[in-house]
């Protein structure tokens, strides 16, 4: 049962563009499992989205939510257009479209939505507004990743950074690293700033290197990550700040440190460059960063992978915070939101190093153990009807 999508629903998505003429995109929307509760997943824009792609992103949120535990399925949706060749306007009549062609599939208990790749706090209003008008009345939890006047939570925004720095600390224990712990981030943007910024604070912790797509900094006795941050939000180039010594992104990512945490895109750890990582611990803040071929080599030499399915988890795990407190019209504080989220992922982590050692597997073989095992023994407990 679990090898295809419970269901798939492919929508044309009609809009009027802003000089009058019609143009027809391509929509999907894939639930993979609602075994464990509604369906859960983003919604992202991207030209070469295919049905396909969407379909095992879909089930790899089955297996997230099931890993730390949260009440759902998995889901995912697509629109293959290219947003930045659509004004606001357009924009906003795409994603309103498209809402209302899924929206017999969607809602609070059926499948809930939330940003991805170009999508984010807008879309999500546009969205919610949408269902709440054909619902006759406003549905804040059909959606997570508002923007907080309507309903959605801040700490949302840098959960995802905060979940990947709690498994980094937890995983470094583990791995038995003596502090101050040296870390470098691979893939300086949202998340990865985040990181930095979140261990930039902690005595125990250096990061020791960071890069973008243009290049990076690195210094052994610790990088000033206020300082970057300063540079980057006056526009400065990362490549260029007034930190460190230069570098570049693939010098980074076997740079000499004990954690190593690539947050850029998928691949960039491969048979290749596998062999010449120094990190003990690479904790995977981008979705696939490393290869089969990688994972092999890294396995062989004892370096501890956290995977991506549970190190990266920290933004469903807010969302899925957000949506209760949607259901119950009221709202947690940012510091019991933190807590809660810590709490989650060290016991998810904690399982995750258990079954992995009852199987004598790496991590991510054993966070997909465990997962999937959870969503096996939901369906065995529920039956198969009719």
């Amino acid at each position: 049962m679990l090898r295809r999508p419970r269901r798939t629903l492919e929508v044309a998505v009609p809009i009027r563009r802003d000089d009058g003429s019609v143009s027809t995109y391509a929509g999907v929307r894939v639930q993979h499992s609602t075994t464990r509760g509604p369906g859960k997943g983003g919604l992202r824009y991207h030209p070469s989205a295919t049905v396909d792609d969407v379909r095992a992103l879909a089930m790899l949120m089955t297996w997230k939510c099931a890993l730390v535990d949260l009440p759902y399925g998995g889901a995912k949706g697509a629109i293959r257009c290219d947003p930045a060749e659509l004004s606001a306007a357009e924009l906003e009549r795409l994603t309103r479209r498209y809402a209302s062609e899924i929206a017999p599939l969607i809602g609070p208990d059926k499948d809930i939505l939330a940003p991805d790749m170009n999508t984010g706090e807008r879309e999500m209003a546009w969205i919610m507004d949408t269902y709440s008008t054909a619902m006759g009345h406003p549905v804040g939890a059909s959606v997570t990743g508002k923007p907080t006047i309507v309903g959605g939570t801040a700490p949302r925004r840098a959960a995802t950074g905060a979940g990947i720095v709690t498994c980094l600390r937890r995983a470094a224990t583990l791995a038995g690293q003596a502090p101050p712990v040296r870390v470098a981030i691979s893939g300086y943007g949202n998340v990865g700033r985040t990181v930095a910024e979140l261990l930039a604070g902690d005595p125990d912790m250096r990061v020791v290197a960071v890069a973008d797509a243009g290049g990076g900094r690195v210094d052994p006795d610790g990088l000033a990550i206020a300082t970057l941050g300063e540079w980057l939000d006056a526009g400065g180039a990362l490549a260029d700040a007034p930190v460190g010594a230069p570098t570049d992104r693939e010098a980074v990512l076997v740079a000499d440190c004990d954690v190593l945490v690539p947050c850029a895109v998928a691949g960039v750890l491969d048979e290749g460059n596998a062999d010449d990582v120094r990190a003990r611990v690479v904790v995977e803040g981008a979705n696939g960063p490393t290869t089969a071929a990688a994972d092999a080599i890294l396995a062989e030499r004892g370096v501890m992978v956290v995977p991506d399915i549970l190190a990266n988890a920290g933004g469903v795990i807010v969302s899925y915070f957000e949506w209760v407190q949607g259901l119950q019209a009221m709202s947690w504080p940012a510091t019991e939101v933190a807590e809660r989220l810590e709490a989650r992922l060290v016991a998810a982590l904690e399982a995750v190093v258990a079954c992995a050692a009852a199987y004598g597997v790496d991590l991510r073989t054993g966070a997909l153990c465990l997962a999937v095992q959870r969503v096996v023994d939901a369906h065995r407990a529920r039956g198969l009807y009719p």
